[in-house]
């Protein structure tokens, strides 16, 4: 294959890439423009149906006008005949015979328009069925295609919500760590100043029980323990008996 077929095979490839991209994009409305062509196209047979339908009906009332001939001119013809007028008669009958050979040629025309009627109403319902099962299968795809975009633009807004939780997380990680450093930083300092004081010093002395006015839950014990015990005993009367002066 030459360069010059190939470049143009590759061009025609990519103009279909390209139409049929937009075709897909445009794809419901596409489907909604030929809904309502097929519609203009089933009101142009329901008009072309109803041109036929009236046409036959015609066809028929002048059927019926020359059977209401037929019978005037017959009884006119036997009457000529009475008469002795043969060639009114017969010229009369002449017109009977037209007149049947115009019902023997639109007979057969006026059968072919009813069934052409049928044929028409057959395929008028048929189309109308699958227009409506379209329409409602289009409608199908529009809800989907409504859900489908919901869902998807929830994602995305789903995916940015993760995408800044996680950064605010991040944030109060950050957060917490500073936090953290600078009580360490305030604790170091506060120890360095009890150590330049010797409050830390004095800490210690308490806890140990050394420092006066410093009293530990081993001093309460010890001294509860130590203290006097003191028994109290009843003290019990005697009688003496009294002697009496033998004067």
């Amino acid at each position: 294959m030459s360069m010059l077929a190939k470049l143009s095979a590759l061009f025609r490839g990519t103009a279909h890439e390209a139409g049929q991209s937009v075709v897909d994009a445009n794809a419901l409305k596409i489907l909604d423009q030929e809904i309502r062509d097929a519609d203009n196209a089933q009101g142009k047979a329901r008009d072309d149906l109803a041109g036929l339908v009236a046409r036959r009906r015609m066809a028929e009332n002048e059927m019926k006008s020359f059977g209401d001939q037929i019978g005037k001119y017959e009884s006119s013809a036997r009457t000529a005949l009475g008469q002795g007028k043969t060639d009114l008669a017969r010229e009369v009958a002449t017109r009977i015979a037209e007149l049947e050979t115009e019902i023997g040629n639109r007979g057969p025309l006026i059968e072919n328009m009813k069934t052409a009627e049928a044929r028409l109403r057959t395929a008028i319902a048929t189309t109308d069925q699958r227009i409506e099962t379209l329409r409602r299968e289009i409608d199908i795809v529009k809800v989907n295609d409504s859900v489908q975009k919901a869902q998807t633009s929830v994602a995305l807004q789903s995916a940015g919500a993760q995408s800044r939780i996680g950064s605010a997380a991040d944030s109060l990680q950050r957060i917490k760590q500073r936090q953290a450093i600078n009580e360490e930083k305030l604790r170091a300092g506060q120890e360095l100043e009890d150590k330049r004081t010797g409050a830390d010093l004095d800490a210690k002395l308490k806890e140990a029980g050394i420092l006066p006015g410093h009293a530990s839950a081993d001093d309460v014990l010890a001294r509860l323990t130590a203290q006097e015990i003191r028994v109290v005993t009843p003290l019990i009367e005697t009688s003496v008996p009294v002697s009496k002066d033998p004067a």
